[in-house]
C-alpha cells in the first residue's frame, strides 16, 4: 500500500540512475541478505559470493520493474530467487561446483532437485573462500579507478550488438599490453587506442567506460573465479574464433 507506492517511486527514480540505484540497494541490504538466505536455505553474509550475485539480481529488478508486475519487493524477490537458481545451474555446468541442496522457497523444490551435488563439501568450503579472497582483491583494486562491483552490472551493454562491440574492445586490450599499462598508469580508459585498434565509436566505449574498466582489470590479473561467474551472470557473447572472456 503506502509504503510499496513510496517504494515503486524510488523504484522508478532509480532506473538508468547508477546513484540512486546504489543508494537503494544499500538501503535494501537487509532484504536482499534475508531473500538470498531464505532462496538457498541457510544464512547468507555479505562475504558470500551469493551476495554478490543477489545484489546484482536486485538491481537487475530495479531496472526491469514496472508498476504492473505488482509490489517492488515481491517481484524483486523472484527475480533475486531465479537468479540464484540460475547460478548454480552455471557454476554446476560450467566449473563442477556442486550447489547446495537446501529447499528453496516456493515451487520450485529442493536446489538438490535439479542440481547432484557430488563435490566433497571441503572443496566447495575452499571454493567459496577462493571467491571471497577475488572480490575482496578485485574491489579494493577497483576502488582505484572509481568504480564499484555494482557498476559492472548498471555499466553493462544491454543490447547484444554493444556488448559484442565492448568484448571486440576488450580482445584489442588482450592483444596490445600497452593498453592495459596505460589504464593502471594513468587511471583512466584507453578510449582513443581501443576504438581505432577495435573500430568501435568512442562514444560507445565512453558510455560503457566502467564496465570496459573492470573487464580489462580483471583480465589483466587474473581473477579466473570471477571471470566464470562473470560469464554466468552476464553471458558475454564469444567472437567468431570461440573465444571469450
Amino acid at each position: 500500500m503506502k509504503g510499496d507506492a513510496l517504494t515503486a517511486e524510488r523504484v522508478y527514480s532509480a532506473k538508468g540512475d547508477s546513484i540512486l540505484a546504489d543508494e537503494l540497494i544499500r538501503a535494501y541490504l537487509p532484504f536482499i541478505r534475508s531473500e538470498a538466505s531464505k532462496a538457498v536455505g541457510r544464512i547468507v553474509t555479505d562475504r558470500d559470493d551469493e551476495m554478490s550475485v543477489a545484489m546484482i539480481a536486485f538491481h537487475e529488478a530495479i531496472e526491469s520493474y514496472s508498476k504492473l508486475r505488482g509490489a517492488f519487493l515481491s517481484y524483486a524477490a523472484v527475480v533475486l530467487r531465479r537468479k540464484l537458481i540460475d547460478y548454480y545451474r552455471k557454476e554446476k555446468r560450467h566449473a563442477n561446483v556442486s550447489s547446495l541442496d537446501e529447499p528453496v522457497q516456493g515451487d520450485r523444490g529442493a536446489l538438490g532437485d535439479m542440481l547432484a551435488d557430488k563435490t566433497d563439501a571441503y572443496e566447495r568450503a575452499g571454493a567459496r573462500d577462493a571467491t571471497r579472497r577475488e572480490i575482496a582483491e578485485l574491489t579494493k583494486q577497483l576502488m582505484e579507478f572509481g568504480v564499484t562491483l555494482t557498476d559492472i552490472a548498471d555499466n553493462c551493454p544491454k543490447q547484444e550488438r554493444t556488448l559484442a562491440a565492448c568484448h571486440k574492445a576488450l580482445c584489442v586490450a588482450k592483444s596490445n599490453p600497452e593498453f592495459i599499462d596505460e589504464l593502471k598508469r594513468l587511471k583512466r580508459l584507453p578510449i582513443a587506442g581501443l576504438s581505432a585498434g577495435s573500430g568501435v565509436e568512442r562514444k560507445t566505449l565512453e558510455r560503457h567506460r566502467k564496465y570496459l574498466i573492470a573487464l580489462m582489470i580483471i583480465y589483466s590479473n587474473g581473477y579466473e573465479i570471477i571471470r566464470g561467474h562473470l560469464k554466468q551472470v552476464f553471458t558475454p557473447p564469444r567472437t567468431e574464433g570461440g573465444a571469450a572472456v
